[in-house]
């Protein structure tokens, strides 16, 4: 939205669980005589806009991609409303390999045809207050070898908070300097209750308060490593954050993660908990090798992440609406 009205356009943000059908969202474009519309994600955002009376675009999400595709139903509409897109952006080129395949029709793939980074802008707030943020986790704050794991999510099951949990605990039982805080607004009210009685019976292990964008982005600043365990993910906007704000990353082997991390280069990827633990101790043991991790990641979120270039990209892109 705010790439969108520095160039002028007036952009409006609505939630797509909020609405039902195509013809509220045909109701709502007419009411307010809109000219335009952009979906996040084919088939939550993109289901509304089937039959639209006004031009479109998609932005992919992940999980549409990666998961509603195996569901026939959804892939029916996700196909349908790809057809009648003026554009598609996906985030890697796996993502629009991957979308392409599953439709390949001429038009539909004609239309996946762009692809363009997540653009990053990180900014730590000045006045956060680490202790006081570990106190609220019952976090000790009087040692000086604590090394936090952050874990930043959406709590919902694609995005598979509690993987790590057991063998994090087990760990902090062999060493109880490593704690690991989740982090994340609620999507999933009933998986959310899942987590907190998890957690609850997890020694070392921490769900968070949410806090504001600012307040994260210094908090990360202060962790010893951001934490990615997903399912499935488009392009995670925290991993890039961590290493904007030069921080290291521990990221499930997954396509959506292994497309902007290189192991043991930008960060390091792992197929397990075990592994994870491994790795976390290595990075641990390594001061050269962590510091080398996160000058390289520093590097390719400055050369491939720009949040300028993004901005030039979406203003260009809605001229073709």
């Amino acid at each position: 939205r705010n790439h969108l009205h520095a160039a002028g356009h007036i952009c409006v943000l609505k939630d797509a669980f909020m609405y039902e059908s195509p013809t509220e969202i045909a109701n709502l474009a007419s009411a307010d005589k809109f000219d335009a519309a952009l979906a996040i994600h084919l088939y939550k955002g993109g289901r509304l806009l089937q039959g639209s009376r006004i031009p479109f675009g998609i932005i992919f999400g992940g999980t549409d991609v990666n998961e509603d595709t195996k569901c026939e139903e959804k892939h029916r509409v996700m196909g349908a409303v790809l057809g009648e897109a003026r554009f598609a952006v996906a985030f890697t080129v796996k993502m629009k390999e991957l979308a392409a395949a599953e439709w390949p029709s001429r038009d539909q793939t004609c239309c996946v045809s762009l692809f363009f980074n997540t653009g990053i802008k990180t900014t730590p707030s000045e006045t956060f207050d680490w202790y006081r943020f570990l106190q609220n986790a019952d976090i000790p704050t009087d040692t000086g070898s604590l090394h936090m794991f952050l874990l930043i999510c959406g709590l919902r099951r694609v995005k598979d908070p509690l993987y790590l949990v057991d063998v994090f605990s087990d760990w902090h039982r062999r060493d109880p300097s490593v704690h690991l805080g989740i982090i994340g607004p609620a999507v999933d009210p009933l998986f959310t209750s899942e987590v907190k009685e998890k957690v609850k019976r997890a020694p070392g292990v921490h769900l968070l308060q949410e806090v504001p964008q600012d307040d994260l982005h210094a908090a990360m600043k202060r962790c010893f490593a951001v934490v990615n365990s997903s399912i499935s993910e488009g392009m995670s906007a925290a991993i890039l954050e961590a290493m904007d704000l030069d921080i290291p990353v521990l990221a499930r082997n997954i396509l959506g993660n292994a497309a902007i991390i290189k192991h043991k280069e930008t960060g390091l990827l792992f197929s397990d908990p075990q592994e994870f633990v491994v790795l976390s101790e290595s990075l641990m043991n390594d001061p050269i090798m962590e510091r080398e991790i996160v000058t390289r990641a520093k590097d390719y979120v400055k050369k491939h992440h720009s949040w300028e270039s993004e901005r030039k990209a979406y203003q260009n892109l809605v001229l073709r609406l």
